[in-house]
């Protein structure tokens, strides 16, 4: 970076971060966010981003005002409107940015968001590309993704802002729930029954794309399973839309009168205040698992294998459990090797896949409908192990990870 560059940078007190996609997207973006807010005094943060994205944008401090908009370059479902996306090139010329921030994941091209930056008259303009962008960007981090490893999505937006020269220490993402959300869910639990001493597992069946969903039944076995084992309280939440899901997953457990379906009551304050005050969040990839990270609740991620999670890319409180065993249609395994964990000091383990009668199932991102044990892994890890062991032995945490879990969690985590 130039001198001249560095220097408008520097002086850039406007700056418009683009993040459109979802909502635990704008949360990994927190941290370069906040490097961005605090390299120059006085600066003012506005979010270009998705309607879920605004909603979140609601907790995180750093962020002055927002705008949504459903970007034709991103899916959703809005259909295209031209004229729509003329007017937001007006509003953008309107709020008269110094500069324009364009966080992608690295299989995304920030090159729409670039033009309609550069329409808009925004003077500077910093992405990763993977191609040439000319003009279109004044300051181009080339594209290094995915080659040997994938960033994690923190690290990587943290990478970009510091080609501008805004650096931060803190690397862990960012949800302030607010002091009523917690009340709100402190007089909720205790209406139905959940003492403030009571350990809480909240689990999360739901998920945007079917190939992410864990299937119910089985979460219904798990969640017996734990209540049997742990002596806890189960809470599932969800979407209004997910009660019917979550009423599933509730079944098997109905009758111990220790799970709950929460499912369509809680705002996103409400749901992020209970995921702090869970011990544990057991989740398909998704939101939820972005929320527990940024206010230090370990999480057990159901992760289906239709998305590259390399070894090095463990979030904060984070332990990932592949779904690939015995297939469901004929019930044969084969041996394969992948990783157990996003931990980058986790070994590889010989776990089982789906048979080759579904191994076309498997490649069209089914599989989680087509590969689910009785028992998955997430289950026998906590059950067989406590909170403290299961977090700094079973997945070693790098150092930042274990600072993200304060005290109190600590100590919560260590009683189950």
């Amino acid at each position: 970076m130039s001198a001249h560059t560095a220097i408008a940078w520097q002086n850039a007190r406007n700056i418009l971060c683009v993040r459109v996609d979802n909502l635990g997207d704008v949360l990994m973006t927190t941290p370069a966010i906040r490097a961005l807010k605090t390299a120059s005094p006085h600066r003012r943060i506005t979010l270009l981003t998705s309607q879920s994205g605004a909603e979140v944008a609601r907790f995180i401090p750093d962020i002055d005002a927002t705008i949504q908009y459903d970007a034709p370059w991103v899916k959703h479902g809005t259909p295209p409107n031209a004229a729509r996306d003329l007017a937001m090139r007006e509003t953008l010329a309107d709020g008269a940015f110094d500069a324009a921030v364009i966080f992608t994941v690295y299989s995304q091209n920030p090159l729409p968001a670039a033009m309609l930056c550069h329409l808009a008259g925004i003077p500077l303009r910093l992405a990763h590309c993977r191609e040439n962008p000319y003009q279109l960007l004044t300051d181009w981090v080339a594209e290094s993704d995915p080659g040997d490893r994938v960033r994690h999505e923190v690290q990587r937006q943290l990478d970009l802002v510091a080609a501008v020269g805004a650096h931060i220490r803190n690397s862990r993402m960012r949800f302030e729930v607010p002091p009523p959300a917690h009340s709100s869910v402190a007089k909720l639990l205790s209406k139905v029954g959940i003492k403030p001493a009571s350990t809480v597992i909240v689990m999360h069946p739901g998920a945007s794309a079917e190939s992410r969903r864990y299937p119910p039944d089985q979460y219904s076995i798990v969640a017996r399973s734990l209540i049997d084992t742990l002596d806890c309280d189960v809470v599932v939440t969800g979407s209004a839309a997910e009660r019917e899901l979550a009423d599933v997953v509730c079944s098997r457990a109905a009758a111990t009168g220790r799970v709950r379906n929460m499912a369509g009551v809680l705002g996103l304050g409400e749901l992020a205040a209970l995921i702090a005050r869970a011990n544990v969040l057991v989740s398909n990839n998704t939101g939820p698992v972005h929320i527990a990270s940024s206010v230090g609740t370990p999480v057990v991620d159901l992760y289906a294998l239709t998305m590259m999670c390399p070894a090095a890319t463990a979030t904060k409180a984070f332990v990932r459990a592949d779904i690939t065993t015995a297939c469901a249609a004929s019930g044969r395994m084969k041996s394969w090797r992948r990783r157990a964990s996003c931990s980058r000091t986790a070994a590889r383990q010989r776990l089982s896949r789906p048979c080759r009668r579904c191994t076309r199932a498997f490649r069209e991102r089914r599989c989680m409908r087509c590969a689910h044990p009785p028992l998955p892994e997430a289950h026998r890890l906590l059950c067989t192990r406590s909170a403290s062991t299961l977090f700094t032995m079973i997945v070693p945490l790098p150092s930042f990870a274990m600072e993200s879990l304060s005290p109190r969690r600590k100590m919560s985590a260590s009683r189950m």
